[in-house]
């Protein structure tokens, strides 16, 4: 018997200290332990397991036999990161950081196994590892499956899909963003057309209010204003999650006070180059980023954040993963207009960011007056340090410590 239940979001998380090695049915850590949908939770239980609305809606792009499978898999859903799809190739979850390939009994192997026999090259390898993936029973992707998936995923219309193709992935409901690859058709410098899709990539989307809670503090000034902020952190460390979460509370107004009053919400705009942010499906947000917020979807960073200041008046603007030298000419124009700017950026120190030829520029000149660092040390979204535009320490590994002067 299969019964629809209703029941209230928990706690927005909190940091724990679940290590990287520990195994997919633990509890998760601050970026994974909460769904994207707001205020409920809905869940359908068959047999007495909770199966959560969000995994439905990513199951229901599989074909039916893997759909099948996946459905079996015990591993706590909101932990899942990525499902990575491969011609011929395993199946693989990516979940707390680590990686298992999924068997068809449901369960999980840690890693890839590789046949023993080191020799053979060529499609002779090829074939000697899907005998040995099948004795082991592990699901191998066929093209039949592949194809049936895109199918699903584009809602049986490549066409309708084209655009989005063009730029690599594809957003479906639940804001869920699915990266595909294959041969590409170009024109010149542009990318006409996609077709034999034989890789795919699902990022689950995860949102996580609350994970902004402890950094908050930091990032207004003492009359209230918005400091521009740059979140630093290396893949799948929890950089976008947590800027989401600030995009939010900026926006609805956070819990931080100022001169004893509690700081009040903006209009906040943000570019969401790849509807990572508000994960935009046929134009409505699936994440939660507001109720000041206005959002350009799929639209090119550099362009914009012009567009939002001359259209939209926002008074903090928001992107994420900046580098480029026409993102720090935009990011100079903003700034200019008097707007305040949350960005994130790829990097694993503040040296690999001052070292960036135009991104380094702009911390020289005290762009950002403020800098957090996150990195995956224990769990992922674990704040390492936060620095003031001078490179002073104001936070750092859990403990605050007095500014001293840094090196910028």
């Amino acid at each position: 018997m299969i019964e629809a239940k209703s029941v209230l979001a928990a706690q927005p998380p909190s940091i724990s200290s679940v290590g990287a090695g520990e195994p997919p049915t633990g509890r998760c850590c601050l970026f994974f332990g909460s769904s994207h949908i707001f205020g409920h939770v809905s869940y359908i239980e068959v047999k007495g397991v909770k199966i959560m609305a969000g995994r439905e809606e990513v199951l229901k792009i599989f074909p039916r036999d893997l759909r099948t499978i996946l459905g079996q898999v015990t591993v706590d859903f909101d932990r899942v990161q990525e499902i990575r799809m491969r011609t011929q190739k395993p199946l693989l979850l990516i979940c707390g950081g680590r990686e298992y390939a999924v068997k068809t009994d449901g369960s999980l192997a840690v890693g890839i196994p590789d046949p023993p026999v080191r020799d053979i090259r060529g499609s002779g390898r090829c074939q000697e590892q899907e005998r040995y993936w099948a004795r082991a029973g592990i699901v191998t992707v066929s093209q039949a499956q592949m194809k049936e998936t895109v199918e699903y995923m584009c809602s049986f219309s490549l066409y309708a899909a084209e655009e989005e193709l063009r730029q690599g992935f594809i957003t479906i409901q639940g804001g869920h963003r699915i990266g595909v690859a294959g041969r590409t058709m170009a024109l010149g410098q542009d990318i006409r057309l996609m077709k034999s899709i034989s890789f795919i990539n699902i990022r689950v989307a995860h949102q996580v209010q609350g994970c902004a809670n402890q950094v908050m503090e930091y990032l207004y000034s003492d009359d209230g204003r918005f400091l521009n902020t740059l979140v630093i952190s290396p893949p799948r460390c929890g950089k976008t999650t947590l800027l989401r979460d600030i995009i939010r509370q900026v926006s609805d107004g956070p819990r931080t006070q100022r001169a004893g009053r509690r700081i009040p919400g903006v209009s906040v705009g943000v570019v969401d180059e790849r509807s990572e942010l508000g994960a935009c499906y046929q134009g409505v947000p699936q994440n939660d980023l507001g109720m000041r917020t206005d959002i350009l979807d799929c639209c090119p960073k550099s362009q914009g954040m012009m567009m939002l200041v001359r259209s939209m008046a926002p008074q903090v603007i928001a992107v994420d993963e900046i580098g480029s030298r026409e993102d720090v000419q935009a990011i100079e124009y903003v700034r200019n207009c008097g707007c305040s700017l949350a960005a994130t950026i790829h990097g694993s120190s503040l040296e690999d960011i001052m070292q960036k030829p135009a991104v380094g520029e702009l911390i020289h000149q005290g762009a950002f007056e403020r800098m957090i660092l996150l990195d995956c040390r224990g769990a992922a979204g674990h704040v390492a340090s936060i620095w003031d535009g001078g490179g002073n320490v104001l936070y750092a590994d859990g403990s605050v410590k007095e500014a001293e002067h840094g090196s910028i």
